[in-house]
């Protein structure tokens, strides 16, 4: 405390800012992150985490703006992080929306639309294959200990893009690509079982178009619903390969996105 006496008000300012605006950044970045930002995780469980890494950090951190706490500076300049933690926060969201996108065309092609269940993470309520390959998509994600590295990029983002840059130099039209990739990533990844669910379906239909008598579509709800899961099964035995080229492809957006 002695020490902190004979500084200056820019001084300490500027040894306040390496510990407070790492940590406004890391709490919007968390707060919307997939698997730290589920609603299952509590708030302060999220709010002590991102406190005792912004305290880790804070010697690492490059020499940061000495302004008045209380002035439009400081609060224009925490509006910047907490942006730029949810702009990150969402590539990441995005690698998992494609998943979930796969998992909601996948029911809807089997007949299992009408079965949900409550997702309490978006609070809605979602197809229970969406939400079997969001959590198949989030046990990837950790076993390719994606969050390690998703934390290496927080961290790098504070020496690339540090608080007090302008948010014209962040690369926001990478983030909007993002969507579109999104959609295309997920129709990729149900395209195999979308076209075989549709070649059974054409199937039904042609058997019913020749044989009106049968009462064909009282077998076909089953008989989709088998091959369905019979498809999925097919689809999860090379998901992995696939779903870490998505995972590096949206890591690697991250590092040029920060810069």
């Amino acid at each position: 405390m002695s020490s902190l006496v004979g500084l200056g008000f820019a001084e300490v300012a500027a040894l306040f800012g390496k510990w407070w605006w790492p940590f406004v950044r890391l709490t919007a970045a968390l707060w919307l992150m997939p698997i730290f930002g589920d609603a299952r995780v509590a708030m302060p469980v999220r709010i002590l985490f991102s406190f005792l890494l912004s305290l880790l950090l804070a010697p690492m951190m490059p020499a940061m703006p000495a302004v008045d706490p209380f002035s439009l500076t400081a609060l224009g300049l925490a509006f910047e992080q907490v942006l730029f933690g949810v702009l990150l926060a969402l590539c990441l969201q995005l690698l998992f929306m494609a998943m979930s996108l796969m998992g909601q065309v996948l029911s809807i092609q089997m007949g299992l639309a009408m079965a949900s269940m409550n997702d309490p993470v978006h609070g809605d309520s979602v197809p229970l294959v969406g939400e079997l390959f969001l959590f198949l998509c989030m046990l990837l994600f950790l076993g390719l200990n994606g969050h390690l590295v998703l934390l290496d990029v927080l961290v790098e983002s504070f020496r690339t893009w540090p608080p007090g840059r302008s948010l014209f130099d962040l690369d926001v039209e990478r983030v909007l690509r993002l969507f579109g990739w999104t959609l295309s990533a997920g129709l990729l990844l149900s395209l195999p079982a979308v076209i075989a669910m549709l070649l059974v379906n054409l199937t039904f239909g042609v058997m019913s178009r020749s044989a009106p008598a049968l009462n064909v579509f009282s077998l076909g709800f089953p008989m989709a619903l088998t091959l369905g899961l019979f498809a999925i099964l097919l689809s999860l035995s090379g998901i992995s390969a696939r779903y870490t080229e998505f995972a590096a492809y949206v890591l690697d957006q991250m590092r040029r996105f920060v810069g």
